[in-house]
Order: structure tokens, then C-alpha cells, then sequence
């Protein structure tokens, strides 16, 4: 049986989650999207009540099974005030710098479904009238929406169906240069269309897996708690499928796939992330062994939560996180052949 992988379908399904607005909290669109990429696959799927979805494949050995989760929630902004001037404060989801969305073209998602185009500036942006506009403080107090409408007062912006509440998504700007991938949003949405195209392949190849997989797409990652709730009764294994960090003193790259062994929350499951290293090993597949120092995955806000899992987290590497993010397909491909080999693998020992 070939469970291969199929990188230009990767890469459309990457497309479609990507230019699909999903900041934390306003996920039902991207939700959907994922739900009709996994109903083709023929997996048995659960809605949960926080809105994630988990595909189920049945494997030889039921009573022991595995879980990997990638998330599909991204950062974004709410709006926190309608000012004076017409033009709207927002309030950040999740964590990023303000600096990595100013200038950024956003939509709007009011309540009555209108979708209204705007920029993300500084107040002071002008340098012909602000003296200080490259010195002032990139914060909530200075960073706002202008709007792409005609609008002076708060009562001209409420007219539009602009209110206190409303999401705001950023434009991810998705673009394939030289083998580069270039995107908003590749944080976690390059690992879930891997997940997705996974469950594809599955289908198409008839592959016995040895024990039951489990593919949670979770929803709420960014704010700490996408997937530490409706884990399986018998999960024994958790992988966080999710983004590698590169840095200063980081081992991980994006042309390998990255293997975390402690993260902010503290060291993974040894015997699991041995066992992923073991693989990367065995098949050849190019990887990093890594340590992110401000980062949490769902597998570690899972293990907060109480569940009795081996947590581990692995994935391609993706430069600039949080903010105009890049990776390479080498990476992507690494990623993909860990995934396959693990789900082939036995279970990790203690």
C-alpha cells in the first residue's frame, strides 16, 4: 500500500485554510471548510461543543489509540472601541507584536454578516504632521482601523453595522516563490492541511493503520485551550502537530521537520519524542531537535487539563511566527514523511 504524499494538494488545501478568515473565536467558516475536506475522506467525524472537529480512522487494535491535533484558529483583533474620529481600537487575539500587523490591509466581520475593508496604522502614521511618528509606541492606544468607507464620527461607523465585538482578520498575502511559502497564518494552518491531505491519502490508499488515529482539528489553540477537552477515552498517544520556531540559538530550520522536546509548559513525553527522533532516524527524513522558550501547544494545555496521554509535538518549520511567517517545501515534506511513518509505527515504550 504507497501512502504518498501529494504536495500540490497540500498546498491548495493550504490556500483555501489560509485565505479563509479565522482569528480565535470566529472559526465557524474554516471549521466548515475542514469538515467537508474530511468527510471526503470517509472518516467517522464528531463535531465537539467548542466547535473542533475530530475525524476518526479505525485501526487493527481499537483499544489503544492515537491523537494528533493542528489548529486552524489564527490571530487576529477585536474591535475595542468605535472612536470619535470614525476609525475603530481594536484589542489583540492571541500573541503577537503590534508592529507585525500595522500596515496590514483587514477585513471587518460585523454582526449582520457585512464584511468591511480597512488598513491597520498607527494614529500618527503621517510624518508630515506627526513629529514623532516613527518613535511612538506601537500599542493598542495608537494602533487603529482605517476604514474603507466614508466615515468622520462613531455614528457614521455604527451606520456601516460596525460594533463593540466585532472580529477583525487580517489579509494572510499567500504566495509560492522558488519553493518558499509565504503567509499570514501558516501557524497552524501549513500543519493542518497536511493533517487534511493525510486523510485523503488514507482513503485513496486503503492503509491498514495498527492502531486507531484520531485527526483533531482544533479551534482555539491561540488562546490556551483549543484541545484539552473531548480527547478520546482510550487516546494513549497525543502529537501536537504544530508550527517548529526559528531564532537565534534554535536548531530548527525550514527545510526539516522540527521536533520539540521542551517547550514554555516543560520537556514532552521522553520516550514518545525519542520515539519520533528513532523514526526520523530510520526513514531517512531530514529533522531538528528543538527547544521553544515562549511557546504551548494543545498537547500541553491537554496534559493541564488532567489527561493520562504521552503528549509530543512536531512539524515543519515556519520563519517569523506571528507574524509575516515563511516555510520552504522541503519542510513541509519532512513533516508529511514523519507523520506517515508514526502512524505506521507501533506505540512508543515508557
Amino acid at each position: 500500500m504507497n501512502l504518498s504524499f501529494d504536495l500540490e494538494h497540500s498546498l491548495k488545501i493550504l490556500e483555501d485554510l489560509v485565505e479563509t478568515p479565522s482569528p480565535s473565536g470566529y472559526t465557524r467558516d474554516v471549521m466548515k471548510l475542514a469538515e467537508t475536506y474530511l468527510a471526503e475522506s470517509g472518516a467517522e467525524l464528531t463535531r465537539t461543543n467548542k466547535g473542533a472537529v475530530i475525524a476518526t480512522f479505525r485501526g487493527e487494535d481499537d483499544s489503544k489509540s492515537r491523537l494528533i491535533t493542528a489548529h486552524v484558529d489564527t490571530l487576529g483583533a477585536i474591535v475595542k472601541e468605535v472612536k470619535p474620529s470614525g476609525r475603530l481600537k481594536l484589542d489583540k487575539i492571541g500573541g503577537f507584536n503590534w508592529n507585525a500587523a500595522e500596515g496590514e490591509y483587514c477585513t471587518v466581520h460585523a454582526a449582520d454578516g457585512r464584511k468591511i475593508r480597512g488598513t491597520i496604522l498607527m494614529h500618527q502614521t503621517t510624518v508630515h504632521v506627526y513629529r514623532d511618528s516613527g518613535k511612538a509606541e506601537r500599542s493598542s492606544d495608537n494602533i487603529e482601523v482605517r476604514l474603507d468607507e466614508r466615515t468622520g464620527s462613531a455614528d457614521d461607523t455604527r451606520a456601516l453595522g460596525i460594533e463593540v465585538g466585532d472580529f477583525v482578520s487580517f489579509d494572510p498575502r499567500f504566495e509560492k516563490s522558488g519553493g518558499y511559502i509565504k503567509s499570514r497564518h501558516l501557524d497552524d494552518k501549513a500543519s493542518t492541511a497536511l493533517l487534511l491531505e493525510l486523510a485523503a491519502r488514507l482513503k485513496e490508499s486503503g492503509t491498514k493503520l495498527p492502531h486507531t488515529l484520531h485527526l483533531y482539528i482544533s479551534n482555539n489553540e491561540e488562546i490556551g485551550f483549543g484541545g484539552n477537552a473531548s480527547v478520546p477515552e482510550n487516546a494513549v498517544e497525543y502529537i501536537a502537530f504544530d508550527m517548529g520556531a526559528i531564532g537565534d540559538g534554535q536548531s530548527s530550520d525550514e527545510y526539516t521537520v522540527s521536533i520539540c522536546v521542551k517547550d514554555s509548559s516543560g520537556p514532552y513525553h521522553y520516550g514518545l519524542t525519542r520515539h519520533l527522533a528513532d523514526l526520523c532516524k530510520k526513514e531517512g527524513i531530514p529533522h531538528k531537535l528543538d527547544i521553544y522558550p515562549y511557546y504551548g501547544s494543545d498537547a500541553s494545555a491537554a496534559i493541564r487539563a488532567g489527561f493520562d496521554v504521552r503528549h509530543a509535538l512536531f512539524g515543519p518549520g515556519i520563519e517569523s511566527s506571528h507574524a509575516l511567517e515563511r516555510t520552504h517545501t522541503d519542510s513541509l515534506e519532512a513533516a508529511a514523511r514523519l507523520l506517515r511513518a508514526y502512524i505506521l509505527s507501533p506505540l512508543a515504550e515508557d
